[in-house]
């Protein structure tokens, strides 16, 4: 592999990648789609290694690197695209506006909902997704909290928090666990070694917000929602396609992406049964179109995991993830390394950053990865705008919660990060 860290091409591909990054960022000033960007740098930048590689008179070898990389994104496309759908499909069979009605109608007081939506958040995603899981419980503190607007700012803080918490201990929680799962790098159970981390994460300014909570009660609401037939079938199915993948990584060796496509198959024939009874029936209900499902995929995010991948990918091959890992674990050593990686991910996405230390593979104990999993996850919690689940929730909140009401709190939630670090290091100390 060339080093090409001071080559033109090289600086070329980083100013190409900062440019887009910045776009990146200003998504909502711009209104620029995250994925056009970093598609076209990710383009760009392995055009430059082509060349680069070319002139040097080693051509031939850039096929292989970006083959590798091709693997790499084609094992989480498919995963995403299952789980997604599956989602998507709970969605329309109103299985989350079910939840939602049940919880509006509990009739508890503010900082009952607080810490009820919360702790539903840190469960839910990890076996959903952050941001599912983010909006489905926005949806339920903006419906009680019309009449407090410090309960709805404080409200979507903890659920930001406890859905980035919540997914960082299972491989599906969250995109970089399932790509450190994927990558070997930690087995299915290992990743549960980190629950009691992630939880203090949420409870810590959980605990400190509680206090500045109204203590007074919504006004009471009653909402009747009916889930369409066939969505406990759903939820079975999605169940068993989690299992099913990870019986195919674990027990046969295979991909989990293979698994989890098996279990579409479980998907797609339980929809044959519901479309031929809801059409015997003539209960529109009970029809379920599958591939409509997946049409509904947000391509934006898969595409845009596509351009940070290859556009990482791209300047891993020019040799700037060695200089960074030399820098970072060598120089400092792995622990303050990942802390300080995962400090990062509030302003930088977390994706990128997990598949850089993926592509620098530093060598480092099993509690390591563990901790890296850990403060990937939950470091974009210290700024709304450092998960998926922050700026999601700005958008369907509006004024509710702003980055400003949010940063009020970064100390809190800092407390929690350190905090989630050192119960790591204390509890899990013997995997270092």
């Amino acid at each position: 592999m060339l080093d090409l860290t001071t080559h033109w091409a090289g600086i070329l591909s980083v100013i190409i990648f900062l440019s887009a990054y910045v776009l990146v960022v200003f998504e909502e000033v711009t209104h620029l789609r995250k994925s056009k960007p970093v598609m076209l740098a990710a383009g760009l930048i392995w055009m430059l290694i082509g060349i680069a590689y070319t002139m040097a008179g080693h051509g031939h070898e850039t096929r292989e690197f970006a083959a590798h990389i091709i693997e790499e994104y084609g094992e989480l496309f498919l995963f995403l695209l299952v789980a997604i759908t599956y989602v998507n499909t709970l969605e329309e069979r109103r299985g989350f506006q079910v939840l939602r009605a049940k919880l509006v109608g509990l009739g508890l007081g503010y900082r009952g909902l607080f810490v009820l939506t919360g702790a539903l958040a840190f469960v839910l995603s990890g076996i959903l997704d952050n941001l599912t899981t983010a909006l489905v419980m926005g949806t339920v503190i903006l419906a009680l909290g019309s009449e407090s607007k410090r309960f709805v700012t404080l409200g979507c803080i903890s659920v930001v928090v406890a859905s980035n918490a919540g997914g960082a201990f299972t491989p599906f929680g969250d995109i970089t666990t399932l790509m450190v799962w994927q990558k070997g790098k930690l087995e299915f159970l290992d990743f549960f070694a980190i629950f009691l981390p992630s939880l203090v994460n949420w409870l810590v300014p959980a605990g400190i917000m509680y206090f500045a909570v109204p203590q007074g009660r919504p006004t009471p609401q009653h909402e009747r929602v009916r889930a369409k037939p066939g969505t406990l079938g759903v939820a079975v199915l999605f169940a068993l396609t989690i299992v099913t993948a990870v019986s195919f990584k674990n027990f046969l060796h295979l991909p989990p992406a293979l698994g989890m496509m098996l279990g579409l198959g479980y998907l797609q024939i339980w929809a044959y049964f519901l479309k031929r009874n809801g059409a015997r029936r003539a209960d529109e209900d009970m029809v379920l179109d599958s591939f409509s499902q997946i049409q509904r995929v947000e391509w934006d995010t898969l595409l845009f995991f596509f351009g940070i991948i290859f556009a990482v990918g791209g300047l891993g091959v020019m040799g700037y993830l060695a200089l960074a890992s030399e820098l970072l674990y060598a120089d400092l050593g792995p622990t303050y390394a990942n802390i300080i990686v995962g400090a990062l991910s509030a302003v930088v996405d977390n994706i990128p950053l997990m598949f850089a230390v993926l592509t620098m593979d530093p060598d480092m104990s099993h509690g390591q990865w563990l901790l890296i999993t850990l403060t990937c996850g939950v470091g974009g919690s210290m700024l709304s705008i450092g998960s998926a689940a922050g700026v999601a929730l700005m958008g369907q909140a509006k004024d509710g919660y702003t980055f400003l009401s949010h940063l009020r709190w970064t100390w809190a939630i800092g407390l929690g990060y350190v905090a989630a670090v050192g119960t790591h290091l204390l509890v899990n100390a013997a995997t270092f």
